[in-house]
């Protein structure tokens, strides 16, 4: 037995509404241990929304719709299951009850349109609405099939997962097996890399080894199917301090760790603070570090010098350099990040200047050469070369902050 999420709206289609349901959903599921091998958004059409509907009734037990429970003349997902099943609707006069109830606590008359969503397929349970006007349902259509619907509001659907869906499918035995991931998190190694490296683990079937590639870094996912977290943990802690091991500092963190989060907590272990000179990154690197709550305690503060005036005047910036070698180079770099950490005395200082394009490249200093400059507690400066490619503006200033913090990380274990 599966499910399967079919999302209705064609606000979703047209991309104007980030799909957050079926996020939600698919971990909710994970957590139960219900299978999950198949998503499908469709748009508000009964003819297309009835071929999912019996595409995904043939390969699922389980269908979880969201959206499409509303009063507009689009709001077809009830009505359309229902034909699709050959199965009337009937009015239920406790929803309307309950909806009315929900207009008079906000001052306001119910109108005529709400009505119908108050029919529900002959047969169908509803699922209760606590917030919302629109109630969804719980059906079993025939056989070992079970649909249940829920609006298209997030918080709605939430609470309505939580309070009515959950207890249903654990009262017909789900959620006796639980799926538990854990991912682990690199960066400085590409996916082909890592997984070379770690290929033997990929045949593993309890627990599982898989890879996935981000923006700015590489990820492995270790699942496992077992009653308990605490089972899963020892089930996927050995693989995980395997992978670990053979990735060396390439490793940075897992689950919900970040890079900033990562060398914030080493920054506050060793007692020491850091400061930032941008001019490409215009602030990135700075909001990346203040994003962690608390770190204040390490991070003081920082100089977006776009200008080669501020690099001069903050930061003690060589004018004669900037006039033989430009702002993009390795010395501006190393001279920024030693200029941000004396001003502030601050223990580490990192410079970032580069070409974040679209224009302003030159054959010899093209879009995405960006050089970072990274002093340290001994008073040692360095430069790192970096070339991000012919990238958008927004992904090389991205990976310039985040290979910046990578860096430091690196000096800091």
């Amino acid at each position: 037995m599966s499910a399967e999420i079919i999302c209705v709206g064609t606000e979703l289609l047209l991309g104007d509404i980030v799909n957050t349901n079926v996020q939600f959903l698919a971990k909710e599921l994970a957590i139960l241990g219900i299978p999950h091998y198949y998503q499908t958004v469709v748009g508000d059409n009964p003819t297309r929304l009835k071929e999912v509907i019996s595409i995904a009734s043939q390969r699922s037990s389980i269908l979880l719709f969201t959206g499409g429970l509303g009063p507009t003349p689009d709001d077809l997902t009830t009505e359309t299951i229902a034909q699709h099943f050959n199965t009337p609707l009937v009015e239920k006069s406790e929803v309307i009850e309950d909806i009315q109830r929900k207009f008079q606590a906000r001052g306001r008359q119910m109108a005529e349109n709400n009505r119908k969503q108050a029919l529900i397929p002959e047969g169908a349970a509803i699922l209760p609405n606590p917030t919302g006007t629109a109630p969804g349902m719980i059906w079993q259509p025939q056989g070992n099939l079970t649909i249940m619907t829920f609006p298209g509001v997030p918080s709605e659907m939430k609470r309505m997962w939580v309070e009515t869906a959950v207890p249903h499918l654990k009262s017909q035995g789900w959620g006796k097996e639980i799926i538990f991931s854990r991912m682990l998190r690199f960066r400085g190694i590409g996916e082909s890399s890592l997984a070379a490296k770690v290929n033997h683990l990929f045949d593993l079937t309890n627990p599982t080894v898989a890879p996935y590639a981000s923006l700015g870094e590489v990820r492995l996912r270790i699942s496992c199917k077992t009653t308990s977290e605490t089972e899963a943990n020892t089930i996927i802690e050995p693989v995980a301090q395997e992978i670990i091991k053979i990735a060396g500092e390439d490793y940075f963190g897992r689950d919900d760790d970040t890079l900033a989060k990562v060398v914030g907590q080493l920054l506050r272990n060793k007692k020491q603070t850091v400061g930032v000179a941008e001019s490409c990154t215009g602030g990135g690197l700075g909001g990346m570090l203040t994003d962690i709550a608390g770190s204040s305690d390490y991070f003081w503060g920082g100089v977006i010098a776009y200008d080669n005036r501020v690099k001069i005047f903050l930061l003690d910036v060589s004018p004669e350099v900037l006039e033989e070698r430009g702002a993009v180079c390795d010395i501006i770099a190393q001279q920024m990040a030693n200029g941000v950490k004396k001003r502030l005395g601050v223990d580490w200082g990192i410079g970032i200047t580069g070409i974040a394009g679209p224009g302003g490249g030159t054959e010899v200093k093209p879009v995405g050469l960006v050089y970072l400059g990274i002093a340290g507690p001994n008073d040692e400066v360095e430069s790192i070369k970096c070339t991000f490619g012919d990238r958008s503006r927004d992904i090389i200033r991205y990976l310039s902050s985040c290979t910046a913090l990578d860096k430091l990380r690196r000096k800091l274990y």
